[in-house]
């Protein structure tokens, strides 16, 4: 009786224990998408952490070549990932592979 609806009678459902792979792929997609601005954040703040003596420094075209070459990067990844986001747009059909 533990698994009776009080008022219904019928068995609980209970949700499934694993996402389609299509809902799946989707999510990870959207958390990578999430993380990218942090991790251009990080990317761009590098420069900083470089050593300031006059030796071992690297030069500043080194260091504006670095920024613009991180900048174009993630511009890309966020193209690829908009990309991916976007094809997955449409409902999986049942009895569809979407391997």
């Amino acid at each position: 009786m533990s698994d009776l609806r009080k008022s219904g009678g019928g068995p609980i459902k209970q949700a499934p224990a694993f996402l389609e792979r299509h809902t799946y792929r989707k999510r990870r997609i959207m958390d990578a998408a999430r993380l990218l601005p942090i991790l251009g954040v990080f990317l761009l703040c590098m420069p900083l952490l470089w050593p300031v003596d006059a030796e071992n420094a690297p030069s500043t075209s080194r260091a504006i070549i670095y920024v613009f070459g991180v900048w174009l990067l993630l511009i890309g990844a966020a193209l690829g990932l908009a990309s991916r986001l976007k094809e997955g747009d449409g409902p999986v059909q049942p009895g569809q592979s979407d391997i």
